[in-house]
């Protein structure tokens, strides 16, 4: 039995009725070298029941609860497409999507990486993307600095790649996306096949956006943690303190108006810290997120 060209990887948790609807809508594809792994991250609801028809047609993994990260990981770990394709248990693809993106990969090989467009839909309703939402194609390394303006659910990517610049991190409760896009577009193009092929659902109260607070912590934690990473050029590096100035003035100053003074002063402090060349990387941040408090010329 030759390996499949894509692995379709769902991570899920507690999503049965949603759950159902994404393995459908994989198996409508009218692309149909892949496998599709689902990766349960202890769900305490029907999830197991209602995949044991399909089980000739999936692969199934359990795992006690640790995360979305965690899951996708673990859906890496065992595929064996040289592809990969992530889809949320909360998403819907057209049929046409892996026809599409392949071909669009084929025609592209110096492509590692590509996503398509998306038709949002909230609460049963569809609704447009704002403006700083937009997608672009190839180095998007900068506007990507501002929000995630990648997908998982849109995403096709080799896996060597994803082999090559890491998982998922299993340490971030959120915007762990952010920062795997970021790794990638520091060094990568990602390619846009300009076509709506993924249907976004929202607005249900277990989102990550509506169950985690204060996300600029973690997109902070996310461009601490490739800064210190050594792979950005001095241009990158630049555009990322520019940034970062931004998301620590909003963060910090959301701090000192909800008391969390030293935390506040911390973060308000930290671009500074870094454009000087001042920050004890030894102390540097890393979830829980802490900032330095002292510049090094004080201690």
């Amino acid at each position: 039995m030759t390996d499949p060209e894509v692995s379709v990887i769902i991570p899920t948790f507690n999503r049965a009725g949603l759950l159902l609807e994404a393995v459908t809508s994989v198996f409508q594809q009218t692309y149909q070298d892949y496998e599709l792994i689902v990766v349960d991250d202890g769900s305490t609801d029907a999830t197991r029941e209602i995949l044991k028809p399909y089980s000739d047609r999936l692969r199934y993994f359990f795992q006690e609860n640790r995360g979305v990260s965690a899951a996708r990981n673990v859906g890496i770990q065992k595929a064996r497409g040289r592809w990969l394709a992530f889809l949320d248990s909360d998403d819907l693809w057209l049929p046409e999507k892996l026809e599409r993106q392949t071909a669009f990969l084929a025609g592209h090989p110096e492509a590692l990486v590509c996503q398509t467009q998306e038709v949002w839909v909230r609460r049963g309703k569809r609704v447009n993307p704002r403006k700083r939402h937009q997608k672009f194609s190839g180095d998007i390394f900068a506007p990507s600095l501002k929000l995630c303006l990648v997908s998982p659910s849109a995403v096709m990517i080799r896996k060597d790649l994803l082999n090559a610049v890491g998982p998922f991190d299993e340490t971030m409760p959120a915007c762990e996306d952010y920062d795997l896009w970021l790794r990638i577009s520091a060094r990568h193009p990602i390619f846009l096949l300009d076509e709506p092929l993924v249907i976004k659902r929202g607005g249900h109260p277990d989102q990550l956006s509506r169950t985690v607070p204060a996300l600029d912590r973690w997109r902070i934690q996310a461009m601490l943690k490739l800064y210190r990473s050594g792979i950005l050029t001095e241009g990158q590096r630049r555009l990322l303190l520019e940034e970062l100035k931004i998301k620590c003035r909003i963060y910090g100053q959301g701090c000192l108006k909800r008391g969390k003074i030293e935390e506040g002063l911390g973060v308000l402090e930290l671009p500074a810290l870094l454009w000087a060349g001042g920050w004890d990387e030894e102390k540097g941040a890393s979830p829980p997120l802490s900032f330095p408090k002292k510049k090094l010329s004080d201690q």
